[in-house]
């Protein structure tokens, strides 16, 4: 994704377990919720939560489970995954490309020298769906963008019911995307990341 392809992002549990007494014994070990990188060994849940959402609606996977695989081999550092008590619950899937707008290649390539962070996916699992989780976590994917020095924009392409989703976490419309699929079409819209002015600030909680 850049000069620093293979680092992992450094990412606080967004919530931990109350402490406990050590008279009292823990009942597990995991945390009541934490944000992550995903890695090959989450393909199969990244997988399922996809199917589920996007072929109940367009009949289409943005990712096939190979696909899923090969993005989280080459550039798990662009992939973030939201975890309560150890089972994934959203995830977001992305990897570097390196022109101005989004091709066919985009949807297969890792471009490592590239400066564009093309989002393949962001995914929430049903039943955790309403309650705010894709905006958080597509808020929290931007804010690590931002800490990553060769990054200076997100793309993404959506069907044209999800632009105002996108338009809420600050995307802009870029136009009709070069890309279909079967008989759908797709708007392209990118999020500048990089400020020249302000530089890189990087939050998390």
């Amino acid at each position: 994704m850049m000069s620093v392809v293979g680092a992992q992002p450094f990412i606080k549990p967004m919530q931990t377990s109350p402490s406990v007494s050590p008279g009292i014994q823990r009942r597990h070990t995991l945390p009541a919720s934490e944000v992550r990188p995903l890695n090959t060994q989450d393909a199969i849940s990244v997988f399922e939560i996809e199917r589920e959402a996007f072929i109940s609606v367009s009949g289409e996977c943005p990712l096939h489970l190979d696909e899923v695989r090969h993005f989280l081999t080459l550039c798990p550092e662009l992939s973030m995954g939201w975890f309560e008590e150890g089972r994934l619950v959203a995830f977001i899937i992305g990897s570097l490309w390196d022109q101005d707008r989004l091709t066919s290649d985009a949807l297969t390539l890792h471009k490592p020298c590239g400066s564009t962070v093309h989002i393949h996916i962001l995914a929430v699992h049903r039943t955790f769906r309403q309650q705010g989780k894709g905006p958080i976590l597509m808020w929290r994917y931007l804010q690590y963008l931002r800490c990553l020095p060769n990054v200076r924009r997100a793309v993404l392409m959506c069907e044209d019911f999800l632009i105002p989703f996108y338009r809420k976490s600050g995307f802009k419309v870029l136009g009709r995307c070069a890309i279909t699929v079967a008989n759908l079409t797709f708007t392209e819209m990118c999020k500048l990341i990089y400020d020249s002015v302000f530089g890189c600030c990087c939050v998390f909680f």
